[in-house]
């Protein structure tokens, strides 16, 4: 169905307001996934060096994708946010610079890596925010789901393999064949592993009823994890100790937290069973879930964060939508097939 500029700007809007509400900026990748033109896996194969520039990827015509990227620019400065632009590198070894557009035109490369600032952040925080948005990401190595042939070497590989221009590579021709694998799992020892490892990378498998890229550990220097396993043993009892100290200020802080969620929740939706407002405050507030009652806008209990919340329980507990990823439809569209059973039960819980 063709989409005129009003609806694409309702859109634009919507998935901007939400990006903002949950991590005070916004990019312009936030908003073409929030609109449901692009999915998050091609994003992950994007910065892996898999797709030459992102609008490939992108479900919409590039007259679409400019009307989208001026609305967005427009949003933006009425709301007051600050631009900050971004280096976006690739994940591979050449750390190349990725391209998002088909022209590769400066401009329209500066508009997608300009991000727009929260005003609310102080100048410290948005220094560092900058400083962390540029910094190259991590090294990827892919887990595949099936044999390749190393575009180096050309023999039929079975292994991990790094992205490269070429095409993928296997680990001994890219000089990463002397690293060792550990699994996810252990947090202490994965931080120390990667500090003290000169090289390193994140392992990844694409999951098939995900539909997405999930990290399976990291691949480092030998030494490095012996040294930080090493440590780890001599310092256990002193971390258990800490946790044991932290975990009671921490409990009371969380149940303090999902009372006010709970309470806010049934304030701005009066009809919400309170039992129910419990349990979403529960579920979104889970310290370390990334979820967006951890969000900076959870903590403070801003309503557009507590209804993205109370709108993603509703649609995993009172729709068919897990069974619509179950039976392989793709994320965005899931959502528009129950999008009219949330807005109902939210709008029958407001009244």
């Amino acid at each position: 169905m063709a989409c005129n500029r009003g609806d694409i700007d309702r859109k634009v809007v919507q998935a901007a307001e939400a990006a903002l509400a949950k991590r005070k900026f916004v990019t312009a990748i936030d908003v073409m996934v929030g609109v449901g033109w692009l999915e998050p896996r091609r994003v992950d194969e994007w910065r892996q060096g898999r797709v030459d520039y992102l609008e490939r990827v992108t479900v919409a015509n590039l007259g679409k994708i400019s009307s989208a990227m001026r609305s967005f620019r427009g949003w933006a400065q009425a709301r007051g946010l600050r631009p900050s632009e971004t280096a976006y590198v690739a994940r591979t070894r050449d750390r190349r610079p990725l391209r998002f557009s088909k022209s590769g035109d400066p401009e329209i490369e500066r508009a997608y890596r300009t991000h727009w600032v929260s005003p609310e952040l102080s100048e410290r925080k948005r220094a560092r925010l900058a400083e962390r948005q540029s910094r190259p990401r991590e090294l990827v190595v892919v887990s595949p789901l099936g044999d390749f042939t190393c575009s180096v070497c050309a023999e039929e590989q079975g292994g991990w393999l790094i992205m490269e221009d070429g095409g993928p590579v296997c680990l001994a021709c890219a000089d990463m064949s002397h690293l060792v694998f550990l699994p996810s799992g252990d947090a202490a020892l994965t931080r120390r592993a990667r500090t003290g490892s000169r090289l390193s990378a994140v392992v990844v498998r694409f999951s098939r009823v995900r539909k997405r890229f999930e990290r399976q550990g990291i691949l480092v220097e030998e030494q490095a994890l012996e040294r930080a396993e090493q440590e780890c043993l001599a310092d256990a009892e002193a971390r258990a100790r800490r946790r044991e100290r932290d975990a009671p200020p921490r409990v009371g802080e969380d149940l303090d937290l999902q009372a006010r969620m709970a309470e806010e929740i049934v304030r701005l939706f009066p009809a919400c069973p309170p039992e129910r407002a419990q349990s979403i405050a529960r579920h979104a507030s889970v310290r370390g879930s990334g979820r967006v009652g951890r969000s900076a806008a959870g903590r403070a209990l801003e309503p557009q964060a507590l209804e993205l919340a109370v709108a993603a329980a509703v649609r995993h507990e009172d729709t068919r939508y897990d069974e619509l990823l179950m039976s392989g439809l793709e994320r965005e569209a899931a959502r528009a097939q129950v999008r009219g059973e949330v807005a109902r039960v939210l709008d029958g819980w407001r009244r």
